[in-house]
């Protein structure tokens, strides 16, 4: 991967942005994409919309949403310590121990989550399942004052932000859930700047998506798009514990996840099939029986309905501080978004026959 392409995705990872405050990921949208889009705009929810070609006939919207999971402040007691909620879903099991940055208008607050240690514990407590209203953030302040001189109700709150590589080009980090679907939509309109389009392309840095999709309705109306495509995370299901036949076989390095299923248009789902084979990208299958947990869902009911279309990266460790994806998915993701808008004309038609 491009060392300037890296460095976007690392800058869109390290902006703390979980749903309802996007704002930093959709300020590193437009500080990477101001060369390459020929307009650029946010909307009063907050998506990010790059145009390209703003004249082609046929509008083809391509979506990753920037938000992530996060927390909230919600009460600070007396002595100092800080509850909060959760936005969006949780393993709640995977938040005691955990280091949490709480974002404030003055800059972010280091914090820990506290709980009980195991030797205090009966036997009893041992065995009931976490649960956040028993948990709290430590940020060493010793009283209410203390704290509400820097960190007011309200406030987000992340996961410990880093991003690191492991081996074999694979990168972890928290978030990647989707801000490497913004960064991968971004790459793709890269990748279309020189080449001969006839669709005006639309890449969206969609909003409040881990809360309901809600970007993606906003976005979607006020574009009206012919086609759209999301482009969002699937379930690994190379390591242990996982069922394959639950899941299916979705590998990292093995290429993008192109769904199939209720949610998506069969001529979209044909044509990106047959784009990857004819330019030997290397893609994987994902059935999706029903809506899909995706701005898909959305997509495809705007208006009087939208061809739609879902392409993934399979993810370890979703919704973890931890998830894993491979760069060369990454790439291959971007590659087939890019081959199928230059497929794209105005006399494509996209009634299911």
């Amino acid at each position: 991967m491009r060392k300037e392409s890296l460095k976007f995705l690392q800058e869109l990872i390290e902006a703390p942005s979980p749903s309802g405050f996007e704002q930093p990921a959709a300020r590193v949208v437009r500080k990477w994409m101001k060369n390459i889009a020929d307009e650029i705009t946010t909307d009063v929810h907050g998506n990010t919309i790059c145009i390209l070609n703003p004249e082609g006939k046929i509008r083809i919207m391509l979506a990753g949403h920037c938000d992530q999971i996060g927390f909230m402040v919600k009460h600070i007691t007396d002595n100092g310590y800080i509850y909060f909620a959760a936005i969006g879903g949780f393993d709640e099991n995977l938040i005691p121990g955990q280091r949490l940055q709480i974002h404030t208008s003055s800059g972010p607050v280091l914090g820990v989550v506290g709980k009980k240690p195991i030797h205090l514990m009966e036997p009893e407590e041992r065995k009931k399942t976490v649960t956040l209203k028993n948990l709290w953030i430590d940020i060493g302040a010793k009283n209410k004052k203390e704290v509400e001189k820097i960190i007011s109700i309200g406030d987000p709150i992340t996961f410990e932000i880093t991003f690191n590589r492991l081996r074999n080009g694979y990168l972890v980090a928290p978030g990647f859930d989707d801000k490497m679907g913004t960064f991968v939509v971004m790459e793709a309109m890269r990748l279309l700047k020189k080449e001969s389009i006839s669709a005006a392309v639309y890449s969206v840095a969609t909003v409040q998506e881990e809360i309901g999709l809600r970007g993606a309705k906003t976005s979607a109306f006020g574009i009206d798009p012919h086609v759209g495509i999301a482009c969002d995370v699937d379930f690994a299901s190379d390591y242990p514990t996982i069922e394959k036949t639950h899941v299916g076989d979705v590998c990292l390095d093995k290429g993008p996840v192109i769904a199939r299923g209720a949610n998506i248009n069969h001529v979209v789902f044909e044509m990106l099939t047959k784009t990857a084979k004819a330019k030997k990208i290397p893609y994987q299958v994902s059935g999706a029986p029903r809506a899909t947990g995706t701005d898909a869902n959305f997509i495809q009911l705007t208006r009087s309905g939208v061809a739609a279309g879902l392409v993934s990266v399979p993810n370890r460790y979703m919704h973890t501080p931890v998830e894993i994806i491979a760069i060369k998915d990454l790439e291959n993701t971007a590659r087939l978004l890019a081959e199928f808008v230059k497929k794209v004309s105005p006399k494509t038609d996209f009634i299911p026959r």
